[in-house]
């Protein structure tokens, strides 16, 4: 079963990078969309096996005009408390801002007001649904669009807000949410951004799938290179000299 699989990867994950401990008020950051709906379950099945007992709930930002009822049943009948929280982050990024590239600013926006809320409602960690294929994607986005090795970590203290940010689905396949959300019928909320689909992330994931192809192991070895902090060789020149 895929939940079997998932439960299991994402506990290899939550060991390996110390995510969960006692009495933690975890909010997971519910977009609606299939990897969100994906580590809802997840993490609402592991918290009745896990060593370590902890509070979850759901929040969703509403950027404006999207219909989140079938999220509000959903976290009713797996026992989460939903927050769902109305923005006006559509109407800044694309009527008085106008970007051209809005996916920066949209998260950015989309981050403060997710961990803004998260405190306010007593939350000490916020849970995100990014997965391996993210992870991966990141890395080479980091390389092609801003010339450095980058990744977003599995697990991020932020000082100012006193918040941890948490990616339990690190070691978790896209295929997998998909094949999960189609066998057990997740309610997907259809994503309004108007550039889904037509951003430099797209790009990276259709050129990643080529390279797969080309050279099958090549996400496997991007994902080992990731992990692998102890082989990295970078030019630093002071060393060098």
């Amino acid at each position: 079963m895929p939940m079997q699989k998932l439960l299991s990867k994402a506990r290899q994950a939550i060991q390996d990078f110390d995510m969960i401990q006692e009495n933690d008020k975890i909010a997971i950051g519910l977009s609606g969309g299939k990897d969100s709906l994906t580590l809802l379950h997840i993490l609402s099945n592991y918290r009745k096996f896990s060593p370590q007992k902890f509070e979850l709930i759901a929040i969703t930002l509403n950027p404006g005009g999207v219909d989140n009822a079938p999220l509000y049943k959903l976290c009713e009948d797996l026992d989460v408390p939903f927050y769902e929280i109305q923005t006006n982050i559509k109407e800044i990024v694309f009527d008085i801002r106008k970007e051209k590239n809005p996916c920066s600013l949209c998260a950015n926006l989309r981050r403060g007001a997710l961990n803004d809320n998260a405190k306010k409602l007593g939350c000490n960690k916020v849970a995100l649904g990014h997965h391996k294929d993210d992870a991966i994607e990141t890395f080479l986005m980091s390389m092609f669009y801003e010339g450095r090795v980058n990744c977003f970590s599995p697990k991020t203290h932020m000082d100012k807000q006193d918040l941890t940010i948490i990616r339990p689905m690190v070691y978790i396949e896209e295929y997998m949410t998909k094949k999960a959300t189609k066998e057990y019928n997740y309610p997907v909320i259809e994503n309004p951004c108007p550039a889904n689909g037509h951003t430099k992330r797209q790009d990276v994931k259709e050129l990643l799938s080529k390279l797969n192809k080309d050279m099958p192991g090549v996400k496997k070895n991007l994902f080992g290179a990731l992990n692998n902090s102890e082989k990295l060789f970078i030019w630093d020149k002071d060393k060098i000299k």
